[in-house]
């Protein structure tokens, strides 16, 4: 029986337990020094605090000084931590990850490196196991339109495999699939990598257009359509500029986790706060005082640079530096900023 180890209790963590269990795996989740209340939710057998969900008491779970306990004999490794704790996960976590036959990588976002380049998260793995003196196997980034509390409960779900050598991407796609968690394999890391966080960023644009019918009484459905043309356009560009597959921003890592983002979560009703009125910091910070992190802004800070590095211009990705004007506040009209940069152009 293969053991996975997930790193990290948090929604995603605790979800992806369960359809592993109904694949067959020995699973085992480590909840980090954040996550006692949720370990002590699953001990109980009560539903998760975050996705409501029962876990199944197949899992095996530890506390955050169980680590090497918990790493102990794990074929594969799950990094599904924040992506602001990845850095200090990974190197807490090396020794285990270093023998196990693949790391899968369901964390999202961006890590400046140390002279402040922009890297996606598994390269950022792959510096920090080297400069520790540590080979990591091969990396498996898990994306896609998955919705934590679905995945958890057992509802239809679709996901992405991505790795640079296929054939781990197709084992792992057939040994983890069940009935209502199929997988598909690719070996566009690149591409599902960039598509999972600027989805969060692109989102925001989306609930824009939510939140001007919200405020005027008067639906915008043109204009989010336009606007997630546009967004799934720029994610394949993006891809592309950083060695990825054009089509990838069009299957489930792009347009697949993009629609799901926009229908809910809270960078879409970020958004929503911007479309009706708002100013971007007074409803971050709203958000944040009912504890309710917005990933697409501190992604958008990172693409910003990233973006940069890469030598893009507006005229490449127009949704994106109008996201990022508003963002920095001093817009007036995000309705008009948002359209002048979807409508076609001639």
């Amino acid at each position: 029986m293969t053991k996975v180890t997930v790193l990290g209790a948090g929604a995603m963590g605790s979800a992806i337990c369960n359809p592993l269990v109904k694949a067959g795996w020995d699973v085992h989740l480590w909840g980090t020094w954040l996550d006692d209340h949720l370990i002590d939710a699953i001990d109980a057998g009560e539903p998760h605090p975050r996705t409501n969900a029962i876990i199944s008491s197949e899992v095996t779970t530890y506390r955050s000084d169980d680590l090497e306990q918990a790493l102990e004999g794990a074929n594969v490794v799950i990094l599904a931590v924040a992506s602001v704790g990845v850095p200090k996960v990974t190197e807490m976590a090396l020794g285990g990850m270093s023998k196990a036959d693949a790391v899968w990588l369901t964390s999202k976002g961006f890590n400046p490196d140390p002279d402040g380049k922009i890297e996606l998260l598994p390269a950022a793995l792959r510096r920090i196991a080297k400069n520790n003196g540590y080979t990591l196997p091969p990396i498996v980034a898990v994306a896609g339109p998955v919705k934590a509390n679905e995945c958890a409960t057992g509802e239809p779900t679709a996901t992405i495999f991505g790795c640079s050598d296929l054939s781990v991407a197709q084992k792992y796609a057939r040994e983890a699939t069940t009935s209502r968690y199929r997988i598909e394999a690719s070996d566009d890391e690149v591409g599902v990598e960039i598509c999972a966080p600027m989805k969060n960023v692109y989102a925001i644009s989306l609930g824009i257009a939510d939140g001007l019918e919200e405020a005027t009484g008067f639906p915008h459905h043109n204009l989010k359509a336009a606007t997630f043309a546009q967004a799934v356009k720029e994610m394949s560009v993006l891809g592309q500029a950083l060695g990825a597959k054009p089509e990838t921003a069009f299957g489930l890592a792009g347009v697949g986790d993009l629609e799901v983002t926009g229908l809910s979560g809270r960078n879409k009703v970020y958004g929503v706060r911007l479309g009706r009125g708002e100013a971007p910091a007074e409803a971050l910070a709203e958000m944040e005082r009912l504890e309710q992190t917005v990933e697409g802004v501190p992604a958008a800070g990172y693409a910003k640079d990233l973006v940069s590095q890469l030598g893009v211009t507006e005229e490449q990705v127009p949704l994106f530096f109008a996201v990022s004007r508003i963002l920095d506040g001093g817009i007036d009209d995000v309705k008009e900023e948002v359209a002048e940069a979807v409508l076609p152009r001639h």
